[in-house]
């Protein structure tokens, strides 16, 4: 899955905040839009941070789920 995709994907249920530091680390963290948990996510490759937000979403969306039954 392309980057844009899965990034479509999280702002559905997220609002992101992308930074870098002097280190040329990412920054990405990540607000839910209804429980207002915050996650941040750093790695030095911008794909890498989207991929891992994107796990940690289907994680969150799949553990709801459980949940909810």
């Amino acid at each position: 899955m392309k980057n844009t995709t899965k990034l479509k994907n999280i702002l559905q249920l997220y609002t992101i905040s992308l930074d870098m530091d002097e280190d040329n680390n990412f920054y990405l963290t990540t607000i839910n839009k209804r429980t207002k948990a915050v996650e941040t996510f750093i790695d030095k490759a911008y794909s890498v941070v989207i991929g891992k937000a994107f796990s940690h979403m289907k994680k969150e969306l799949k553990k709801n789920l459980l949940m909810d039954r």
